[in-house]
């Protein structure tokens, strides 16, 4: 319960923090099994937490990265990836804003804020749109 009280779990976490606890493999299904009953765990939810907790920051293959290493269903993956999708633009020009607020001067400081970009998980596509080049020539 502790574990569940800070923030929301995906059943597959839960389980590798729980299983050094628990007396056997069964035993600790049952317990999950229960959880989801009450409704104290949700792989729904927790891809809820998830994007609110990564999407700020992060792009949209970043955040499914990390939603992978929680073996969410598939249904549910599809769904996170349609929503991270939908709002891509909008938190990538707020992070490119936040960190750096100016179009680049110099080829340099573009190939600097592409690879920023890049490195939060933000597609090229939506990078090229976020790093404007506004009219400016580097040639």
């Amino acid at each position: 319960m502790g574990y569940l009280s800070r923030r929301e779990h995906s059943r597959a976490e839960l389980a590798r923090k729980l299983a050094p606890h628990a007396e056997s493999p069964e035993q600790l299904e049952q317990l999950l099994d229960a959880l989801e009953r009450e409704n104290w765990l949700s792989n729904e939810r927790f891809a809820d937490s998830l994007l609110h907790r990564r999407g700020s920051r992060y792009g949209a293959a970043r955040v499914m990265q990390e939603a992978k290493t929680h073996q969410l269903g598939s249904e549910q993956l599809g769904e996170l990836r349609d929503r991270l999708r939908e709002s891509e633009p909008e938190r990538a020009r707020e992070v490119w804003r936040k960190r750096f607020g100016t179009p680049p001067a110099t080829p340099e400081e573009r190939a600097r804020q592409i690879r920023f970009m890049m490195a939060r998980g933000f597609s090229r596509s939506v990078i090229g749109k976020v790093i404007q080049r506004r009219g400016r020539s580097f040639r």
